[in-house]
């Protein structure tokens, strides 16, 4: 349907053919609401959805009864920080988190700081690592959950997330991760890494927007205060009728990615074109920096910086014919810096004028080469 090159995966991936072809039935020969108990329509419906729940507990190495589907990873977030926060079972009101994160953990921490919480901002370095003494140090007697991602959007950027599960664990403190940008591209495993509270997205991982997961562990025996009323569904966490589609999808999605990492070839595969194109580019662009480079990264993922070069006039110039973004899909309708490159101490200028290049399942190496010639023609850069 489009000429253009798609490299902005981490914004959204299209659905995998097989994910939709999964769904299609549950549209309409096998419509039933999963809560109808009562017959065989409402049987067909719960079948599904404990299947899919099934494959998305083995993806991540949980068990079924760890997943609550949510509409997204940001409900997810706000429905593990505030439902646990609010839930009054917690030994204080003290968060810790970093001030790379992605807004929706950013933004609810904030909402819980003006409700009388309190919130320690970690500190990312210029590579964009968090430093595990300073979280240690961070712990308090009054804290209750540690907030970091598993791996960063904007950077791609890893954190040493099964230590981090054994400060928490040390500490008798919670660990929540988001971990939308991980799932699926990486092995994530929530019992080695210690995790108690994990979220993630459907359509970060070619299935279908609109539906996401929390994960749960049972022994962290976590109280959750309810954040939406109206039905006792999903073990009483999340009310609202399934969206049994959507829910068959994420299982198929997360089936075909457990596949995938299996093999690791689709992990080399994604590492290998990126790298082609960060050496296409540095080759071809003079004093151009990757941003988190020295560091351990996802594969698929590259923010480059282009000193010099206006981000977001360089993506208007480039928009007809290669799909870019300077950051998060979910900041980006705000003309605002990179808060993540901020934070990483490159300042305000480096914020503007880096560009987040992710790929994906569908990247061809032919269309990494043709990206950097596009940028190259595009009379901005030298």
């Amino acid at each position: 349907m489009h000429k253009a090159i798609y490299m902005d995966y981490c914004a959204t991936t299209p659905c995998d053919p097989g994910v939709v072809e999964k769904m299609l039935p549950f549209f309409t020969g096998v419509f039933g609401n999963a809560a109808s108990g009562d017959h065989i329509f409402g049987w067909e419906a719960k079948e599904a959805v404990d299947e899919a729940r099934e494959k998305v507990a083995r993806l991540i190495h949980g068990k079924s009864s760890e997943i609550t589907f949510t509409s997204g990873a940001t409900e997810a977030i706000n429905l593990a920080l505030k439902g646990l926060m609010e839930s009054g079972t917690t030994r204080g009101k003290h968060i810790i988190t970093n001030r790379a994160e992605h807004k929706a953990v950013l933004d609810t921490c904030a909402y819980l700081e003006d409700k009388g919480y309190e919130v320690t901002w970690l500190d990312v370095d210029e590579q964009g690592s968090i430093s595990l003494e300073a979280l240690e140090n961070a712990v308090r007697p009054d804290t209750a959950v540690i907030a970091i991602q598993y791996a960063n959007n904007e950077t791609g950027v890893i954190h040493p997330v099964r230590e981090i599960g054994s400060i928490a664990r040390k500490k008798n403190v919670y660990f929540l991760c988001d971990a939308t940008q991980a799932v699926g591209k990486i092995p994530v495993d929530v019992v080695a890494d210690k995790i108690d509270m994990l979220a993630f997205s459907g359509h970060k991982i070619y299935g279908p927007k609109g539906i996401g997961v929390l994960y749960v562990n049972n022994q962290s025996k976590i109280n959750l205060s309810i954040q939406q009323h109206g039905g006792n569904h999903e073990r009483g966490r999340r009310s609202g009728t399934l969206n049994v589609p959507a829910i068959v999808g994420i299982g198929e999605a997360a089936s075909i990615c457990q596949q995938e990492l299996s093999t690791s070839t689709e992990g080399i595969r994604l590492a290998g074109l990126r790298n082609r194109l960060e050496a296409a580019l540095l080759s071809a662009v003079a004093g151009i920096r990757i941003n988190g480079g020295k560091v351990t990264r996802l594969p698929q993922v590259t923010s480059v910086l282009f000193p010099g070069v206006n981000g977001e006039q360089l993506l208007l110039a480039v928009s007809a014919r290669l799909a870019l973004s300077r950051g998060s899909a979910c900041s980006s309708a705000q003309r605002i810096p990179s808060h993540v490159i901020m934070a990483m101490g490159l300042g305000e200028t480096a914020a503007h004028d880096s560009i987040r290049f992710s790929l994906g399942r569908f990247t061809k190496e032919e269309e990494v080469d043709a990206a950097v010639g596009i940028l190259c023609n595009s009379n901005l850069i030298t």
